[in-house]
């Protein structure tokens, strides 16, 4: 990695600490070429502290290390992109992030989408909400309704319709996100199962 710590004059490069499973930035640090190399050697993340005059590593005194997972330089080689896995609150005032933020995953759309289901179970009027109508009719009714979606995904991965393929595959990833919630789970819970099988 070839890092070129001269572009600013006190030697020091942004590094950007990301948060390896749920992509949340965590917190902006410094570093130069020592701590740079300490990070590497020890898989600690350490920082050049401007304020100290010193290298500091995120934990040494609260015990909430940053376990580094990956580094990444970006296209102009004056800035770190650092994948950690963090023991603990990131922020020295406790919070998860440095920007007060709990520190949840987010699949993007999908949490979206989990979150609009969530409100029209919970504030829709049955006669205005297609979700809400199918919560009411229970569970039975809505395992039955993703069956129905996945037989449909089926029978068109078999043809040569690529549109009609991807409306089944959305309708059933719509109901099946229905079902988990009716079961009391979200799309997270499924994803800490799969990777609890990574090998």
């Amino acid at each position: 990695m070839n890092i070129d710590f001269t572009k600013n004059t006190d030697g020091l490069v942004p590094a950007v600490i990301q948060d390896v499973s749920t992509k949340n930035v965590l917190m902006l640090g410094y570093m130069n070429q020592e701590a740079f190399k300490k990070t590497q050697q020890t898989g600690k993340v350490t920082f050049f502290s401007r304020s100290k005059k010193r290298l500091w590593t995120k934990g040494e005194e609260s015990g909430n290390f940053l376990n580094l997972v990956e580094m990444k330089l970006d296209c102009d080689n004056d800035t770190l992109l650092i994948q950690a896995e963090p023991l603990g609150p990131t922020c020295h005032t406790g919070t998860d992030t440095c920007w007060a933020e709990e520190n949840t995953v987010s699949y993007g759309f999908l949490s979206k989408l989990e979150n609009v289901i969530t409100n029209r179970v919970e504030n829709a009027d049955v006669a205005d909400s297609y979700v809400a109508r199918l919560f009411q009719k229970g569970i039975n009714k809505l395992a039955q309704k993703v069956g129905e979606e996945a037989v449909e995904v089926v029978i068109e991965a078999k043809d040569n319709n690529d549109e009609l393929f991807l409306n089944e595959s959305a309708d059933l990833l719509f109901h099946y996100l229905m079902l988990l919630q009716a079961k009391g789970y979200r799309l997270n819970d499924v994803v800490n199962v799969l990777r609890s099988r990574e090998k």
